[in-house]
């Protein structure tokens, strides 16, 4: 028998709009500027963000900043343990990032584990100077010792919990929403 979930909104649109602002402007705080900076997004909402946090950073600063994608199937550590051969999608990361600050993007940032595999993957294409995680939502709950240096919203959760993001750009109107079982 299925468990139905029960969903509570927590973010719309003017909201993660807003975040993604103000991350903007964090970026730009923290590395004085944009020049010498690039996002990746790690598969798959994480690179519809970073292409939106583009976007933003174009407008404030006038300039581009270089945006790759990055797919971290082959690098998670759980592997072994799925039942079906996962979905390989493409990584593409047109541009050197060997002595960038690479900002690492995702939606949702909960035990740590994504983003570990995601530090793994990047440097499979070259030496950063630096990596920093911007992040729409943080969730809490990690296992590894990682944290965000942008984060849209904090939201703590129960472990039981699950946190969907959803963006135009993946046929939903943009929204952040808490699933209980």
């Amino acid at each position: 028998m299925e468990v139905k979930k029960v969903g509570r909104t927590v973010m719309e649109a003017q909201e993660i709009a807003r975040a993604i602002s103000r991350v903007a402007h964090e970026i730009i705080e923290h590395n004085h500027g944009i020049e010498g900076v690039a996002l990746v997004g790690i598969r798959t909402g994480g690179v519809y963000l970073a292409n939106r946090l583009a976007v933003k950073l174009g407008e404030i600063e006038g300039a581009s900043v270089p945006v790759g994608a990055l797919d971290i199937t082959l690098y998670r550590d759980d592997l072994d343990a799925r039942k079906e051969q996962p979905t390989l999608r493409r990584t593409e990361i047109p541009f050197d990032i060997t002595d960038r600050k690479v900002i690492l993007v995702d939606d949702v940032l909960f035990t740590g584990r994504t983003t570990r595999a995601a530090m793994d993957g990047l440097i499979d294409f070259g030496r950063p100077s630096e990596i920093q995680l911007a992040v729409l939502v943080d969730r809490g709950h990690r296992q590894l010792p990682i944290k965000a240096t942008y984060v849209g919203k904090n939201l703590p959760t129960a472990i039981g919990e699950t946190v969907e993001v959803y963006l135009e750009e993946m046929g939903r109107p943009d929204g952040v929403v808490i699933l209980t079982p």
